[in-house]
């Protein structure tokens, strides 16, 4: 791309502002494909060609990210055509028989079988077959040409969000990159503030923990879509999660047990015997969530000696549980840096 090309759509380039316009990227993406699916089916004069544009809003209207676009346009597609074509079979043989008290009983049977299978795997199939069937056939007395085309009109529907998912898509792996960096930062200030013997029960802590406990749900949600966008396996993508949920579990135990603040001696001590793996700690989680937010994913690469923990240690005071504490702490962000460095060349896009 020339130069100035890529100056220009700088902003519409770069991974971390489109994240945060997802939803005005997200809106103005669905309005566009909304006045291309009235204009392609007003255009040709497609009869009920409303379906498609309702189709659209369905598929991707409450779909941000492109990894469950693929997913829930798949099961629409095998959801329209089952019911479409459960639906012009009851639309043939109310034609053929004319007895419509049958008609009822047998969509009613069919939509119930439909709704068994609507709880559990593959339920968002089975219900769309389920209003596929209403929409192709209404009451069974729809003609069998109207199916048809408001079949062909779902089945646009569904190729035209595809097409526009792929315009400028929003990609999960880009809520996970930056969610993550902002947990990872949020747990520096949190240790932070434990090791400069700030209170723990301030607003400000019990923010930041709830903030945390927050990022950690939304993190979660978000693997399946990071998963099937840059191949990285679900294994992987928890061992992570695990080593921040490590992280947020080790730091609310350190707030707890740290040496009291009002006594300078034993705050000094800590401090004294624990300023390598103080430093440690922060660095490696502030080079993480530049490394997150960047994409400079060398800087994971850098070598931090991790130090070796044993559980075995013996513990005769409270601050011999504190320092092995900490060490855990260290010894777990370590780990989590280096699986974050091996799967960077897949989330680094």
């Amino acid at each position: 791309m020339p130069p100035l090309l890529r100056r220009l759509l700088r902003p519409l380039l770069d991974p971390y502002r489109r994240y945060r316009h997802a939803r005005v990227i997200h809106a103005v993406r669905v309005s566009l494909g909304l006045l291309a699916t009235i204009l392609l089916t007003t255009g040709i004069n497609l009869p009920h060609g409303e379906w498609a544009s309702v189709t659209m809003l369905v598929v991707i209207g409450g779909l941000q990210h492109h990894g469950n676009i693929g997913k829930k346009a798949a099961e629409r597609a095998i959801g329209t055509l089952i019911g479409a074509g459960v639906g012009l079979a009851l639309v043939a043989q109310h034609a053929w028989l004319g007895m419509p008290w049958l008609t009822y009983f047998a969509m009613s049977v069919v939509c119930g079988f439909f709704s068994y299978h609507a709880i559990g795997k593959g339920g968002y199939t089975a219900l769309l077959s389920a209003i596929t069937v209403f929409i192709v056939a209404g009451h069974g007395d729809n003609p069998v040409t109207d199916g048809l085309w408001r079949g062909v009109d779902i089945l646009i529907g569904i190729a035209l969000a595809l097409a526009f998912s792929f315009a400028l898509p929003l990609y999960a792996v880009y809520s996970w990159r930056y969610n993550l960096a902002d947990a990872l930062r949020d747990c520096a200030k949190v240790y932070g503030r434990i090791i400069d013997g700030q209170a723990i029960t301030a607003d400000e802590h019990l923010k930041l923990m709830t903030r945390l406990n927050a990022a950690m749900v939304q993190l979660r949600s978000l693997m399946p879509s990071v998963s099937k966008e840059v191949k990285i396996s679900m294994t992987e993508l928890d061992a992570i999660q695990r080593n921040l949920r490590m992280c947020v579990s080790t730091l609310e135990i350190l707030a707890n047990t740290r040496p009291d603040a009002n006594d300078p001696e034993a705050m000094r001590l800590m401090q004294t015997a624990l300023k390598a793996e103080h430093r440690q700690i922060r660095v490696q989680l502030i080079g993480m969530a530049r490394a997150l937010k960047s994409g400079a994913a060398q800087r994971l690469n850098r070598p931090v000696d991790v130090p070796l923990v044993s559980l075995d240690a013996p513990v005769y005071n409270t601050l011999d549980g504190y320092r092995l504490l900490t060490q855990q702490l260290a010894a777990n962000v370590g780990e989590m840096r280096q699986r974050l460095a091996k799967s960077a060349p897949r989330w680094n896009i």
